[in-house]
């Protein structure tokens, strides 16, 4: 028998995103379109905010070694490279959304989820009410307890008022064209746990008890803000399709770590997608496809109503209106998208266990008794050093810890966050 030699590992090649098609979009029609924001984009979108200078400006320097980088250091052989500092931005970045999304469904599936059956939620509302959430995004914080509280209601009815069901919910405010739609996603327990740890499954229900309440919520939270009338309530009650859904077909058995892990990163994903940017031209305009094949009515560019165009599965954008329509993501300074609820919230999670020693009760088996668990060894994901390796190995199948010359394992031995200091530049000399 003939032994070939394995193959060389690839080589970790750092990223390079000042470089990118996408990067050149916002450096160079940014600050055309906050000049015109006012009078072009804001009767669409509501007011300028500051989170948006903010997210955008820390964009542009992430990955710039002149904004500060660490030094990773073979100590056999000596080889380094250097590694720049990201910007940890959510919504606007595509690699820190891409590392938040991949540390999300790690933490959902090994900190959170107990070994029981769960169900994806997605609730949606109507185009007709679709804007009053665009402009007034304290509203669009509330929507989750709204969801939660159809969950809990409709369990204690089926299965008793005591019961506690465990659930991660995430808002989403985009649409495949990354137009405005706001909805949630929510990964439930398929059945709660009674007071004695005992998980109780739920029978077979349908989706109307939830569908019913859901849209009675959100009817009374826009009623309340005096945003609506009764006549439009009775308007959109009166249409065939009124606009409210709530889908519950995905289940997903217990113990099946990889299919949470998986539900979770698309709950926490980016508002858009650079597999799905087909083309930037030079003059700025970008050719953008939808997630699925299937033609759809999506809302024209900066549209005002949110109401469908033409059957189509890609748009052509004018480069101030993509990032018009991409800036309306980016999220509030300390505005949560992701909620924990139930016997998955922190305050339960502190008090018992998690599967891997950090959280909530685990039931031994379907319906048997909780029981402890000793605190877990520490994990990669938990140093952020070895965290950053981790994740690039996952991503790129290639470990960026691996010396190329020697074979050896490198280390990051130094940071610089002035890399233009002569300190700095006489330790690179």
């Amino acid at each position: 028998m003939v032994c070939l030699p394995s193959a060389k590992p690839r080589p970790y090649r750092p990223r390079q995103p000042l470089e990118s098609d996408f990067h050149r979009l916002v450096r160079e029609h940014f600050d055309s379109l906050r000049a015109v924001y006012a009078d072009h984009y804001a009767r669409r979108f509501g007011h300028w905010r500051r989170a948006i200078d903010h997210a955008v400006a820390e964009f542009l320097r992430c990955g710039d070694l002149n904004h500060g980088f660490a030094r990773v250091r073979c100590p056999d052989c000596r080889h380094e490279f250097l590694v720049a500092f990201s910007c940890k931005q959510r919504c606007i970045c595509p690699s820190c959304s891409q590392k938040r999304t991949l540390l999300f469904g790690m933490h959902v599936a090994d900190d959170i989820c107990q070994p029981v059956p769960h169900r994806q939620f997605v609730w949606t509302i109507p185009k007709r009410l679709r804007v009053f959430f665009r402009f007034h995004r304290d509203l669009l914080n509330r929507l989750p307890a709204l969801a939660w509280q159809t969950v809990t209601e409709t369990y204690a009815a089926i299965l008793g008022p005591d019961v506690r069901p465990g659930g991660v919910l995430a808002i989403q405010t985009f649409g495949q064209l990354i137009h405005f739609h706001p909805h949630l996603h929510a990964l439930v327990t398929d059945g709660a746990f009674a007071p004695d740890g005992q998980f109780v499954h739920l029978p077979e229900t349908s989706h109307e008890p939830f569908l019913r309440l859901w849209e009675h919520k959100v009817f009374r939270l826009l009623l309340d803000e005096n945003l609506i009338d009764y006549s439009l309530v009775e308007q959109i009650r009166s249409w065939r399709h009124t606009g409210f859904n709530v889908d519950r077909s995905v289940r997903i058995e217990a113990g099946d770590r990889d299919a949470i892990d998986r539900l979770a990163q698309y709950m926490a994903r980016s508002p858009f997608s650079l597999a799905r940017l087909v083309r930037i031209t030079p003059a700025g305009k970008v050719l953008y496809k939808s997630e699925k094949d299937r033609l759809h009515r999506f809302p024209d560019p900066a549209s005002g109503d949110l109401f469908g165009g033409v059957k189509r599965n890609f748009q052509l954008f004018e480069p101030l209106d993509f990032l018009a329509e991409l800036t309306q993501h980016i999220p509030n300074k300390g505005e949560h998208l992701t909620r924990y609820y139930g016997c998955y919230s922190n305050k339960a999670r502190r008090s018992y266990p998690s599967p891997s020693g950090r959280g909530c009760r685990v039931a031994a088996g379907e319906g048997g008794a909780a029981a402890p668990q000793q605190p877990a060894a520490p994990r990669p994901q938990d140093d952020p050093r070895r965290r950053w390796a981790m994740l690039i190995k996952r991503v790129y199948q290639t470990d960026p810890l691996l010396c190329p010359n020697c074979g050896g394992t490198m280390k990051v031995n130094r940071l610089w966050d002035q890399p233009s200091t002569p300190e700095c530049l006489h330790d690179l000399a």
